[in-house]
């Protein structure tokens, strides 16, 4: 049954829908994977069916997009489906994901107000400083091989290569696997194998045993627009640091007060690189984070506070700059509207999730407007995208 793919969605997969009408899904919309809008597909592999919509696999093209390019690794709908479009077209459709998010949640953009062109530093492979790998047992070989799980299924797929994380990341997972082959160790008693890198290519972490705690590996240290932060491998903490520099350079043209509460501030790279200077609080509700948040804060006059963002409304003021960095899931509602309550004249919202900012931003427009919306490339070759908005207090 051939299907033409008409867009790109925000979840990343090309959008069709079945029009045989010999189809026993005849009239589904159908969302698939490795294709590129314009494409014509012969051939698919359906991976999920629920009542309204199917999930699938692209196997063969009658038609292929100018912008479909060869993908570097062959487990990259496991890690990196977007390896199949060239950059240029990667970081238009990522500016195009969020005009979309927006448009769905009806959200309108101020007259002369545009998404601006997604940033990059040009980087397209080997970002990553974090990584977890599956272990899969080859039972020809008689070894542990490192894995990734297959899109949409719990099958460990054995790899060989993987281009998106830091060289010292892979190199460092193989010589892992290399000692438990030696030592005649099992893949079944493992749960993962959680490497991260600093930027000094130094590595750490190490293998989660299946039915066991996970352990505490030795911290890292980078440094961000100059500031140095600690942080635990198995915390979190930015996946691409060159990229995350150019949002903070976004986000500290932005601040004008003198008072700026960060909040979801995890260990605080966010305030305490652009606002160190200020009368700042963090506000951090992980109690790792928070141990770690205090030790960045030591030296500077920045106050951090334990509490879920929506517990600590408290601190919200009128004359301060607010630094949003929610969970994918947004903002919870309570703080929206003590946010639209306080009015502080200016909210800075970075987010992982547009579709959940877009919500977000649809209620806070009630009392704000929107200045400036713009994508980042923090994870190139993958459909994730990160985006920042500022908005603005009404008159």
């Amino acid at each position: 049954m051939k299907l033409t793919v008409k867009q790109l969605v925000p979840g990343g997969q090309g959008i069709s829908k079945i029009s045989d009408k010999k189809s026993p899904h005849f009239g589904q919309v159908i969302f698939l994977w490795n294709a590129l809008p314009g494409e014509a597909v012969s051939d698919y592999r359906i991976t999920t069916k629920k009542s309204n919509y199917l999930e699938g696999i692209v196997t063969k093209l009658d038609t292929r997009s100018p912008h479909r390019v060869k993908s570097s690794d062959p487990c990259f709908l496991s890690t990196s489906p977007w390896q199949i479009m060239d950059f240029t077209y990667e970081l238009e459709q990522k500016r195009l994901l969020v005009a979309e998010s927006f448009r769905q949640a009806k959200l309108t953009l101020p007259e002369g107000i545009e998404i601006e062109p997604t940033i990059t530093d040009g980087t397209e492979w080997h970002y990553r400083n974090k990584m977890e790998y599956a272990l899969y047992w080859d039972n020809y070989a008689e070894k542990i091989k490192l894995a990734f799980h297959g899109r949409g299924t719990h099958r460990k797929i054995p790899i060989v290569t993987s281009s998106i994380e830091r060289p010292e990341i892979l190199a460092k997972a193989q010589a892992i696997v290399d000692e438990l082959n030696k030592n005649h160790d099992e893949a079944r008693k493992y749960q993962s194998l959680l490497l991260r890198a600093n930027q000094r290519g130094e590595v750490s972490g190490g293998l989660y045993e299946n039915h066991r705690p996970h352990p505490t590996f030795p911290a890292l240290t980078d440094t961000i627009l100059g500031h140095k932060y600690t942080y635990s491998p198995n915390g979190f903490f930015q996946i691409n640091l060159p990229v995350y520099e150019l949002a903070l350079k976004e986000i500290a043209k932005e601040i004008s007060t003198d008072k700026v509460l960060d909040l979801y501030a995890g260990v605080g790279t966010i305030g305490l690189s652009v606002a160190r200077d200020k009368d700042l609080t963090l506000v951090e509700c992980n109690a790792d984070a928070f141990r770690e948040l205090q030790n960045n804060c030591v030296g500077t006059s920045a106050q951090p506070i334990l509490a879920k963002s929506e517990s600590a409304l408290d601190y919200l003021e009128k004359s301060q700059t607010v630094i949003l960095d929610p969970p994918r899931s947004g903002c919870h509602h309570n703080l929206l509207e003590k946010l639209l309550e306080v009015k502080p004249g200016k909210i800075i919202y970075l987010s992982c999730n547009p579709s959940t900012q877009a919500r977000d931003l649809k209620t806070l427009t009630t009392q704000y407007n929107i200045s400036r919306v713009v994508p980042f490339n923090f994870f190139p070759k993958t459909t994730h995208i990160e985006n920042l908005a500022i908005l603005t207090r009404k008159s």
